[in-house]
C-alpha cells in the first residue's frame, strides 16, 4: 500500500510539473506574438488558403495579404485571379471578378473568419480572446492551440504554428459549422511601406453590389 501511494504521489507531482511547464510554454509563445505584432504598423505576407466544410474541401487559393493599423487589411488572390478581399478599418468588401460582384458588410458584423486577422496590428491581447491554451512541439516551431473565449465569434478554436521568432507560419481556423480555413504564411514583412490607398474599394464598373446594410434596413 506504501509502495502504491508513493508512485501515486510521484505520477501526480509529475503530471503537476508537466502542467506548469505547458503553462511556461503557452506564455512564453503569446508573449513571443504579442510582441511581434503589437510593435507592428503594417504587415505583408504570401498566403495559400484552403477551406473545407464538413469534411468537403475547396480548390486552394492563394495571393498576397497586406494589413494596417487601424483594421485595414487587403486579400489579393492570384488564385482565383480578380479575387479582392478587402478592408477600409469600417467595411468588409469580398469582390470576385467572375460575376462580377460585391458583397459589402460592416467589419463589425462579417463572420468572414479572415476578418480576425485583422485585429492582428491592433492591441492584440490572445489571453482575452482565447483561453484553453495548450503547446504542441513542431519541426519548425510550436503550436499553440486555443479556444475562443467567446461563443460570439464563428470560429470554436485556432491552432497556430509560432516560427522561432514569433511569426505565425500556419493558422487553422475551426469554425461553429465544422468549417476549417488554413491558412499557410510565408515572406512576412513587418512595418513595410504601405499607401492608404491600397485600401479604398471603388465599385467595378457594372458590378452587382450586395450591400448588408442596405438589407438590414430595409428589413427593420
Amino acid at each position: 500500500m506504501r509502495l502504491s501511494l508513493v508512485f501515486l504521489l510521484l505520477w501526480v507531482a509529475a503530471a503537476s510539473v508537466s502542467t506548469l511547464l505547458a503553462t511556461s510554454s503557452a506564455d512564453e509563445l503569446i508573449k513571443q506574438v504579442q510582441d511581434r505584432y503589437n510593435g507592428a504598423r503594417t504587415l505583408s505576407v504570401q498566403f495559400e488558403e484552403d477551406y473545407s466544410i464538413q469534411g468537403h474541401p475547396r480548390p486552394s487559393e492563394s495571393g498576397t495579404m497586406i494589413l494596417k493599423k487601424q483594421g485595414k487589411m487587403r486579400w489579393d488572390y492570384t488564385r482565383p485571379p480578380g479575387k479582392l478581399f478587402l478592408s477600409d478599418g469600417k467595411n468588409v468588401y469580398l469582390y470576385t471578378a467572375s460575376d462580377n460582384r460585391v458583397e459589402k458588410v460592416p467589419l463589425k458584423d462579417t463572420e468572414d473568419m479572415r476578418a480576425p486577422l485583422v485585429f492582428l496590428l491592433g492591441h492584440l491581447d490572445m489571453k482575452k480572446d482565447f483561453r484553453d491554451f495548450q503547446v504542441t512541439s513542431a519541426e519548425h516551431g510550436n503550436w499553440l492551440d486555443a479556444s475562443a473565449s467567446s461563443d460570439r465569434v464563428p470560429y470554436d478554436k485556432v491552432a497556430m504554428l509560432i516560427l522561432p521568432n514569433g511569426a505565425i507560419g500556419e493558422l487553422k481556423v475551426y469554425g461553429r459549422d465544422q468549417s476549417v480555413m488554413s491558412f499557410f504564411f510565408r515572406e512576412e514583412k513587418v512595418n513595410p511601406p504601405v499607401q492608404d490607398q491600397l485600401f479604398h474599394f471603388a465599385i467595378p464598373p457594372g458590378a452587382e453590389v450586395v450591400d448588408a446594410m442596405d438589407s438590414g434596413s430595409q428589413e427593420q
